[in-house]
């Protein structure tokens, strides 16, 4: 069994999240499935370096980390990520109705 990388003097749980539900980030990192997310395989990339999406989801691990839902519109799934993978979108305009269908998949929630 793999062993959790745990930041043990890190706890973002003290302070409130660094992304709100709805904010438009954008990939850090390319992201790899650790087995975690279903019908792709282990070690298949989820998202590249610099991909967008929105914050759906807040959630915590281990009681120490946020855990982000990132909806990428352009894959059609969402990807737990953490901060430290994020960084806000600053850029470019928006796919004429990906707002749109990122609201309606927040309200749902």
């Amino acid at each position: 069994m793999a062993k959790i990388a745990r930041d043990s003097d890190v706890v973002e749980l003290n302070d409130p999240p660094k992304f709100n539900y709805g904010d438009k980030v954008r990939s850090r990192k390319t992201v790899r499935n650790d087995g975690t997310f279903p019908g792709k395989d282990i070690g298949e990339i989820l998202v590249k370096k610099g991909d967008v999406g929105y914050v759906t989801s807040i959630g915590t691990f281990l009681q120490q980390f946020y855990i982000y839902g990132i909806d990428f519109v352009a894959y059609g799934y969402r990807v737990g990520m953490r901060a430290k993978e994020l960084e806000p979108f600053v850029g470019a305009e928006v796919e004429s109705g990906e707002e749109d269908h990122v609201r309606a998949q927040i309200a749902q929630v």
